[in-house]
């Protein structure tokens, strides 16, 4: 696992990548999901814990569903995306730690302190989410991850008597070219680091 990725896979993992507001008509396959999931799960979370759960918006029925939920700016490409992804986080992960991780009794940790409960599940299934993005650009997806949407009403809509809660949402499909938007700058080194 000491092999650095040749340019071409970091190319297309980051630095040619890009965050997508229009799709091809291309479908995506239950099976590219389902593959999709098998490499986000292998991504590390503390603990082990996992947990984001991972709502795949695929039917016109499920579109027609989140919609009222997304903020104007949000609609048109959520809609014409093959796929939209609920990422959400299980507030009772917990439950499935003697499962995971049976190296201790790890639940407790959590049973204990909502606080703490809260924002493990929030912070992992932020960085599952980010896995996610990768993987699906790794299978030659492209990826358009947003915030612009109302939680309650999502939770409501698609998460009503569960302990799920939504994070973020993430189209998912072929990327049109023609509809992506100038790369914008990032910051430099010197600007987002230190070295202490």
């Amino acid at each position: 696992m000491s092999q650095q990725l040749e340019t071409r896979a970091l190319d297309q993992l980051f630095s040619e990548a890009r965050t997508h507001n229009g799709w091809q008509s291309q479908p995506v396959t239950d099976e590219t999901l389902r593959q999709l999931y098998e490499l986000v799960k292998m991504g590390p979370t503390s603990a082990n814990c996992s947990p984001a759960r991972f709502e795949f918006i695929c039917s016109d029925d499920g579109k027609k569903k989140l919609e009222p939920c997304l903020s104007s700016g949000n609609r048109e490409k959520t809609m014409t995306a093959p796929v939209t992804v609920i990422v959400a986080y299980d507030e009772e992960f917990y439950e499935r730690l003697p499962e995971l991780f049976p190296h201790g009794d790890a639940r407790s940790w959590f049973t204990s302190s909502p606080e703490m409960a809260h924002e493990t599940a929030f912070r992992n299934s932020s960085m599952q989410a980010a896995y996610l993005i990768l993987a699906a650009r790794s299978l030659g997806l492209d990826t358009g991850p947003m915030s612009g949407f109302d939680p309650g009403k999502v939770n409501e809509a698609f998460f009503a008597g569960t302990s799920w809660k939504v994070n973020l949402l993430i189209n998912l499909g072929y990327g049109d070219p023609e509809k992506l938007y100038d790369r914008l700058m990032r910051l430099e080194f010197d600007d987002a680091c230190r070295l202490s």
